[in-house]
């Protein structure tokens, strides 16, 4: 690999000091390296990507490397991240092996692996579009109280909850709020939906498992008594959006993935061990 290009959390390198120290590193192995113009809050400047990049490096924790997987969605280098967060699932070079990382890099060392990514649409009295690389998730608004949602696939009615909200994830999600909630845990190199209820008033809430080729309708309906009911959904738990009654979110596949570049030849399952402190 021979251009590389640098996403900064600039929350975790307000001084560009890591990130400069990397790019140092790549231009002194004749390597180009070009960082990523940010704005205030982190977001790539549009039409700032440079042409034909080998590899994006992502300074930050998983989060950063979601939110940069989100916003490079329509191109297709691979990604690694530099973790400078906690857990680090996606973000799996810690700082102190940068160097190591990108002698593997240098040398086109990396196996790559690709994760399904969500495409939502919400339509009624709202109107928005976007994609997700986690999760996909509608909850209840303001109050302490549960909201209607119905869920259909392919058109069919799938169930009616009443709930705090439902987690729509991909594979790669599985081990986020899923997993909080009581969901399955899934191989991060599936293809499938997984729906999880949140804080169901049922006493059957088990998550359901979908093929990644259904689609995937969640409707905010009326409350109890007419009550119009007011909710939000969220994209990876970021951009947000408010819904009310009559609201549908339409989830289906991404036509994008995220690419990621891989060092370690470490089964996930011993990385979810070793990350969530099991035995």
């Amino acid at each position: 690999m021979e251009r590389f290009y640098i996403i900064t959390n600039l929350m975790k390198d307000p001084d560009y000091g890591i990130t400069k120290e990397i790019q140092k590193y790549i231009e002194q192995h004749g390597r180009e390296c070009i960082l990523a113009k940010e704005d205030e809050q982190g977001f790539i400047f549009p039409g700032t990507v440079p042409e034909n990049v080998d590899c994006g490096i992502v300074l930050g924790g998983d989060g950063t490397l979601i939110r940069a997987a989100r916003e490079l969605a329509e191109y297709e280098f691979p990604l690694i991240g530099i973790n400078l967060g906690t857990l680090g699932f996606l973000a799996e070079v810690e700082r102190s092996d940068f160097s190591y990382a990108l002698e593997r890099l240098f040398k086109n060392q990396v196996g790559f692996e690709e994760r399904m990514m969500l495409s939502g649409e919400v339509s009624g009295n709202s109107s928005y579009q976007n994609v997700a690389v986690n999760d996909i998730v509608i909850t209840r608004d303001g109050s302490l109280r549960i909201v209607h949602f119905d869920v259909y696939v392919n058109g069919t009615l799938l169930n009616s909850y009443m709930a705090d909200g439902v987690i729509i994830s991909t594979p790669t999600g599985t081990t986020g709020y899923n997993l909080s909630a009581g969901g399955p845990v899934v191989e991060p190199t599936a293809s499938m939906f997984v729906i999880t209820p949140i804080c169901s008033h049922a006493l059957n809430t088990s998550s359901i498992v979908l093929s990644a080729e259904d689609t995937i309708e969640i409707v905010i309906s009326q409350g109890r008594y007419g009550k119009d009911e007011q909710a939000l959904v969220t994209f990876d738990g970021a951009d947000m959006l408010r819904l009310g009654t009559g609201d549908r979110v339409t989830i289906k596949r991404s036509d994008h993935v995220t690419r990621l570049a891989k060092l370690s030849e470490e089964s996930f399952m011993k990385t979810m061990r070793k990350k969530m402190k099991g035995n």
